[in-house]
């Protein structure tokens, strides 16, 4: 009786068949009133006294091995060759499986990065943490992300020039009729502008709509800035509009009484305006598509971030296969980034107490602040919108663990190095007067390297030529020797 609970014998027939331990219900030794299940028996799932019932039965639901005529000694042996075989038989079994997916994944991953980034990213698309994650691990791939884009993006995350570009599903108040309408029509021909493209598709567009293309970055294959296209949109929906509804009653206006030739000196101009600054472009993505496409507000930070972390937002998710966050309960944790929401609340003795969402590079985190700490750190954290923050990891059951706030530090208050690389020292030494200049008004904590690349020699700048990395330094320090040649740490 024991050979048909060979091991061999059951791990060899399982393959495309049924479950070990259906194998094991349909064995002689078995009555179908005594059918344990071996995955829940190493489980210890739901039964008492597990032997003792095997052995002489449970009058209400199973009838005993000794009333099947088998003796107890070789009950208990094969009760024991159950538990043995059930601890790893239903890993073993499955492990073939998982190996095989994990070597597509790998496969796929290492010889099609931006498809299977891609596909990736569509698989978790209503999942926005999880997007911004992987848009985070895309650019330490060098995978570039594109936004939107009316002509050419489909539904979901697509490959394009081996970039990714963005899905108009993405786009907050587009429904699935409007993008297909929005598809069906493109493949007609190319949207040319945006009055073009209000004019072939106003039935099935208003304000929002509009609005929210235009702030994710989806008709920026016009060629026109995104303020310009913000101060015109309405008056061109309405325009169109109001032309559908004279055509209607079979009025004519002054535009249908020109030549082809000569209605565009009708149409509304795009005004000279200057784009709007890249923070303001970035809050405008991350409203509408609920991520940062372009760039993100912390890229100039995100070397120094890294090195003053122990911990990003993703650590402190539950994990999908084991129901945790990674990080461990009551361990210390520090983490970086921006204050995106804050509440302070009175305590029941009427002490104030904090309540923050800090977003990093990945996603976002919740920080809890008691009047202690926030009484110390109160300033800081009111005046202050970038901080690293270090606490005690808290977490209950199948929530996102959260941080309780010991210590708060700016990012301003952290050094930081800026590196500015040039092609000699020859090189270096012809323009060290004007950069002198340049940035002799700037003063701070932050240090200046120079490096040149054909000598591959570091001058590190004395400490009194110190200064504060600041977005208005980097934007014309980058505009004037390169963006890829001045770089912060």
């Amino acid at each position: 009786m024991i050979s048909f609970m060979n091991e061999d014998f059951l791990l060899k027939n399982e393959v495309s068949k049924k479950l070990y331990h259906e194998y094991a219900k349909d064995m002689p030794i078995f009555d179908y009133h005594c059918h344990l299940n071996p995955k829940e028996i190493a489980e210890n799932k739901g039964y008492d006294n597990l032997t003792q019932i095997w052995l002489y039965g449970d009058h209400y639901k199973w009838r005993a091995m000794r009333s099947n005529g088998i003796d107890e000694k070789t009950a208990n042996k094969i009760y024991d060759d159950m538990i043995d075989f059930a601890k790893y038989a239903f890993n073993k079994s499955h492990a073939a499986c998982y190996a095989v997916v994990a070597y597509q994944t790998a496969y796929l991953k290492t010889y099609y990065p931006v498809e299977f980034m891609a596909a990736l990213m569509t698989s978790v698309v209503d999942n926005t943490d999880k997007v911004a994650g992987y848009i985070y691990a895309c650019r330490q791939m060098n995978i570039q992300m594109l936004p939107p884009d009316v002509n050419t993006s489909d539904m979901e995350f697509s490959v394009e020039d081996n970039a990714i570009r963005f899905g108009l599903s993405a786009v907050k108040s587009l429904g699935r009729p409007t993008i297909k309408a929005i598809i069906d029509e493109r493949n007609k021909s190319r949207f040319t502008s945006m009055q073009d493209f209000i004019s072939r598709l106003n039935t099935d567009l208003n304000k929002r709509t509009l609005e929210n293309l235009i702030k994710s970055g989806a008709f920026d294959t016009f060629g026109n800035n995104r303020r310009q296209m913000m101060s015109v949109y309405a008056r061109m929906l309405d325009n169109e509009a109001k032309q559908g509804k004279d055509a209607i009653s079979g009025q004519m206006s002054l535009f249908d009484l020109v030549d082809e030739s000569e209605k565009s000196q009708f149409e509304i101009k795009m005004p000279d305006v200057s784009e709007y600054t890249k923070e303001d472009i970035l809050a405008f993505e991350k409203e509408v598509l609920g991520v940062y496409v372009s760039g993100h507000p912390l890229d100039e930070y995100a070397a120094m971030w890294k090195k003053h972390i122990s911990a990003m937002s993703t650590d402190f998710e539950l994990d999908d296969e084991t129901g945790e966050p990674k990080v461990k309960v009551d361990s210390k944790a520090t983490i970086g980034g921006m204050i995106m929401a804050k509440s302070v609340k009175p305590t029941k003795t009427g002490q104030l107490m904090a309540y923050l969402t800090i977003e990093d590079l990945v996603g976002t985190v919740e920080v809890i602040v008691f009047p202690r700490t926030f009484s110390t750190y109160r300033n800081i954290i009111e005046g202050t919108d970038k901080l690293f923050i270090t606490g005690r990891v808290n977490a209950n059951a199948d929530e996102n663990a959260k941080l309780i706030c010991e210590s708060v530090v700016p990012f301003e208050d952290v050094p930081r190095k800026l590196w500015i690389r040039f092609a000699s020292e020859e090189e270096y030494l012809k323009k060290a007067a004007d950069l002198a200049e340049e940035l002799k008004y700037s003063d701070g904590k932050d240090s200046i390297i120079i490096y040149c690349t054909k000598e591959n020699k570091r001058i590190a700048l004395p400490q009194s030529r110190n200064i504060r990395i600041t977005p208005d330094i980097l934007a014309s320090l980058r505009a004037q020797y390169g963006i890829k040649n001045v770089e912060t740490t």
